[in-house]
């Protein structure tokens, strides 16, 4: 679940499974600290640690840190936060609506805490969300919003950035390099200050993406209920224009992932740590 220290003892979660751990008397000195690589790290204070415990599959974390509010973290890895989530949900769920013409029905793949079923929910014309962290029907969906956790070696959702995934199930054209099956492919990104980096998304479908930031200010308006507090039509404009380093990395990009050649995030999911001691 990432390290929790306090000058005064307290370290690793010990003795707070399941239970709210208030730190009042360690306010100054609690910190949690996630391992982003090897040699680099990043650690914010702590108000309390509100539950911790495990799943068959993943380590779970609640926290209440003081730079982000609320925050979920599952092995290792901070997930969600309550004072910039937004940024994440709304750069992930808002264009793929936007640029379709009718999105009715849509269905999730992972969304565990909701937000991304929230803001699907705000847009006027869907009638009907599937969220799933596991689904076996086969069935069509106008838009498909993909919102999984890391790829940690040892943790269930690995497989599901993979080749094989995508071949299994009816989305089998969602592949490394979507441009080979899909006639556009945008990708953009934001900083999310909680994960202390800038974020990627990557947006396909069989119809060129063509609205400009007018248009689709104009469809926010019209399709969405209430306003948005981070994405308008410059956002997504500026989100999508990458810099020269990333469109020759991404450009240059050959590897195609399997359940036998997958890239992990650092870390470990909490099966590879059962299976390895």
């Amino acid at each position: 679940m990432g390290d929790i220290s306090c000058s005064n003892g307290i370290s690793n979660g010990n003795g707070v499974h399941g239970k709210e751990l208030p730190l009042n008397g360690y306010r100054k000195s609690c910190w949690y600290e996630e391992e982003i690589e090897e040699n680099l790290r990043w650690s914010f204070a702590l108000n309390s640690i509100l539950h911790t415990g495990a799943t068959q599959y993943q380590d779970i974390a609640l926290l209440d840190t003081k730079p982000f509010g609320k925050a979920l973290v599952i092995d290792g890895k901070l997930q969600s936060a309550e004072t910039d989530e937004f940024i994440y949900h709304e750069s992930l769920v808002h264009p793929a609506l936007l640029h379709h013409s009718n999105p009715r029905t849509i269905f999730i793949m992972g969304g565990g805490e909701g937000s991304t079923a929230r803001e699907i929910l705000r847009h006027k014309t869907v009638e009907k969300v599937i969220m799933a962290e596991l689904e076996s029907r086969e069935e069509a969906y106008d838009v498909i919003i993909g919102d999984l956790a890391d790829p940690i070696e040892g943790g269930p959702c690995y497989k599901l950035y993979t080749k094989s995934f995508y071949e299994f199930t009816p989305y089998r054209s969602i592949l490394l390099h979507l441009q080979h099956f899909k006639t556009d492919v945008v990708p953009y990104s934001a900083h999310i200050p909680s994960f202390a980096d800038t974020w990627g998304w990557v947006m396909a479908s069989d119809s060129p993406f063509v609205l400009n930031a007018d248009e689709l200010d104009l469809r926010m308006k019209h399709k969405i209920k209430g306003e948005n507090r981070y994405l308008d039509g410059k956002t997504f404009s500026s989100a999508s224009t990458l810099s020269k380093a990333v469109r020759n990395s991404l450009d240059n990009e050959t590897h195609v992932y399997t359940e036998g050649t997958a890239r992990f995030i650092y870390g470990h999911g909490s099966a590879y740590k059962n299976n390895h001691g």
